[in-house]
């Protein structure tokens, strides 16, 4: 059953009213997403200055200014109906290197809607989303984190909150990840998902170094993420078993996690 959880943003048209999802935290056992906020500017610019060279494959703030700046864009993209950021914070008792604060951000992007009836001819103008509406088809994209929290349980979490926000309380459809064609470590990460290869798009954009980029293109379906889940929390049970000492007993990730816990 789909949820509705929705709130209302005016957009800059005339003050015509765009229907939002609301923000809302996404709480987990070693990280916590929270929608992004002008309390988050100063562990941005901190989580930002470790990765040094600002040219990327993804835009990253440094300094406080670029970091406010990011949240001044972020909350105008939600208010505009494009896009619901958040934060990925830490908790300071987590086992993944990483000191607790905020470590990175992410986004859901490209936000579909595909209610309401069918009609022909199609209408010349777009029919906006009903005031009840959630997505039908989102993305995920926009990720980065601190280089003491890559490669292990803060992006593996961070995805399954995502994608379980996405699948169990909107019921979205698809869910789609992208990655610029020479980002070989963000591919290999979305692949590990179990995501499907939707191909590469040539020539697709620019990128922030400025050269024209190649997209690979990933999506993951309502009746494939049950296996996704359960690839993810193996992987993370598998993660946690070799961050904790062998002296400490811990129990698996999967009889401490649930879906119901996680949401």
């Amino acid at each position: 059953m789909r949820s509705t959880p929705r709130d209302s943003a005016p957009s800059k048209d005339e003050g015509t009213p765009v229907t939002m999802p609301a923000p809302a935290p996404l709480p987990g056992r070693i990280v916590r997403l929270e929608p992004l906020a002008y309390q988050h500017v100063p562990g941005l610019a901190t989580a930002a200055e470790a990765l040094g060279d600002p040219t990327g494959f993804t835009l990253v703030p440094h300094g406080i200014d670029e970091a406010r700046t990011y949240v001044d864009k972020a909350q105008a993209a939600w208010a505009a109906g494009k896009a619901l950021a958040f934060a990925i914070v830490a908790h300071s008792h987590n086992t993944v290197g990483a000191a607790g604060g905020v470590v990175g951000a992410t986004r859901f992007v490209q936000l579909d809607y595909w209610q309401g009836p069918l009609t022909w001819p199609l209408p010349s103008e777009p029919v906006p989303p009903a005031p009840d509406a959630v997505p039908d088809a989102v993305e995920i994209g926009n990720t980065w984190l601190t280089p003491a929290a890559r490669g292990g349980l803060v992006n593996l979490e961070s995805k399954l909150l995502l994608l379980q926000h996405a699948f169990d309380t909107w019921g979205v459809q698809r869910v789609t990840l992208r990655a610029d064609a020479r980002n070989a470590r963000s591919r290999a990460a979305i692949e590990r998902l179990g995501a499907v290869s939707d191909g590469v798009l040539r020539a697709h954009s620019r990128g922030f170094d400025g050269a024209v980029r190649d997209t690979a293109f990933y999506s993951i379906l309502r009746d494939e993420w049950p296996r996704v889940r359960s690839t993810i929390l193996d992987q993370l049970a598998a993660r946690q078993a070799l961050s904790m000492p062998r002296t400490v007993h811990h129990e698996p990730w999967r009889t401490l996690t649930s879906s119901a816990e996680l949401v």
